[in-house]
């Protein structure tokens, strides 16, 4: 379904996408690198508007989120496309494949459809939102008049200015840092961490609730120099409180024939985290792990989870009942 994109500004014959640091010049009838925005007669067409690809209802630990609407269900909603190509892509089949023909619902529908379930938020996740950013944008808003909190699971990579008009309904956002190294971010994704880096500084200055997530992809994001890396510029951007999730690569889209990420070096990554200063580490799709939460001060128990279960222990309106640390939002 066609509709006006925002964010772009002609140049000449030609359109020139504005939404993500990409910033594709298209000529008549070009796609951008996501695929789903086009120069039509001129102007920026998104295909990506009222097309959705996936629909589901997660439990909000999924996205994951682990200091945010604990043990809540979260209505899910993506559209085909995205503008990065990640080797590791675990959704390619709706990310990289863009000629979906999805359910035509509209955003008065979803946020229906999400009261209606009982869903106190919804994310929009799966493939990568800014691609579908003026269908977000529309949702989100509604959602906020309705009561509804809004959550974004991102990779990240967008200008400054569509994600400061994006802010104001935005409640909650999971950042995937993919790497910490400018050449594997290029090579691994096809874009660049600046800019990434920006998005999450940007947000956390605006209050906006954030956690970030680092896959370990063996032989492009594992080895300790990148994982000090990215901790020591969160130690000194003072983001100590974020909570950040390790996760463990699967082999697929173009790295099949990789091997899993060893269980063992998620559970090192989640201990050199929190040797540095991280208050809240975790690791991230081990099911056997101790994704438990306690104080940072003074290491109460006060969360217990097991899988995507989630136990609230010595908490009084989110704060730690032995010293009073805010724990969760």
């Amino acid at each position: 379904m066609e509709h006006e994109a925002l964010y772009w500004q002609k140049e000449n014959k030609n359109v020139q996408c504005l939404l993500c640091p990409h910033q594709c010049l298209l000529k008549e009838g070009q796609n951008g690198i996501c695929g789903v925005r086009q120069n039509v007669q001129q102007k920026l067409i998104t295909h990506a508007y009222n097309n959705i690809c996936a629909i589901a209802i997660d439990p909000i630990e999924k996205k994951p989120l682990y200091h945010f609407m604990h043990s809540t269900a979260t209505f899910s909603i993506a559209m085909a496309g995205c503008n990065l190509k990640c080797k590791n892509c675990q959704n390619s089949h709706i990310s990289q494949e863009t000629e979906h023909t999805g359910y035509h619902f509209s955003p008065s529908y979803i946020v229906e459809n999400a009261i209606s379930k009982k869903c106190p938020s919804i994310s929009y996740t799966y493939t990568e939102p800014t691609i579908f950013y003026e269908y977000m944008l529309e949702t989100a808003e509604l959602a906020h008049k309705h009561g509804l909190k809004n959550i974004m699971v991102s990779n990240g990579f967008i200008n400054q200015a569509p994600l400061l008009h994006l802010i104001p309904f935005m409640d909650a956002v999971n950042i995937d840092v993919k790497a910490f190294d400018e050449k594997v971010y290029r090579n691994l994704t096809g874009g660049s961490l600046q800019p990434i880096l920006e998005t999450i500084k940007t947000l956390t200055q605006q209050k906006v609730h954030i956690e970030l997530t680092y896959l370990l992809v063996p032989s492009f994001s594992d080895d300790t120099k990148q994982i000090m890396a990215f901790i020591d510029w969160l130690l000194e951007n003072k983001l100590t409180f974020v909570p950040l999730h390790f996760s463990r690569f699967f082999p697929a889209y173009q790295l099949e024939h990789l091997l899993p990420t060893p269980a063992e070096h998620i559970v090192e990554a989640v201990k050199l985290a929190t040797s540095k200063g991280m208050l809240y580490a975790y690791s991230g799709n081990l099911n056997d792990a101790d994704n438990n939460t306690y104080c940072p001060f003074c290491h109460t128990l006060v969360i217990e989870r097991k899988y995507y279960h989630t136990t609230l222990k010595n908490l009084i309106n989110g704060c730690c009942q032995k010293c009073g640390t805010k724990i969760i939002s």
